[in-house]
């Protein structure tokens, strides 16, 4: 499972961190990222594939980032299998 975010969409709630910390992060300009372990992942322009935005979701944190995209106020997170 892969996973990435719009950061044009994201409200910065931070809910997402708060579920799944493993995978996301929120950064001092107040929006979350996705991240593999200390690499961080930023969408361009709500384009996955523009800067390597897409994470892979590791073991046993699927069910957490799946909850963290439906919980997300912004509508901001895409899950892909």
């Amino acid at each position: 499972m892969k996973v990435w975010i719009d950061q044009d969409l994201c409200t910065g709630d931070g809910l997402c961190e708060e579920i799944a910390p493993d995978v996301f992060v929120l950064l001092d300009d107040g929006l979350a990222y996705v991240k593999e372990g200390d690499k961080i992942f930023a969408a361009s322009e709500g384009n996955p594939e523009g800067a390597e935005g897409v994470a892979v979701v590791p073991a046993g944190q699927e069910e957490a980032v799946i909850e963290s995209a439906e919980e997300c106020p912004g509508e901001c997170i895409f899950v892909e299998p």
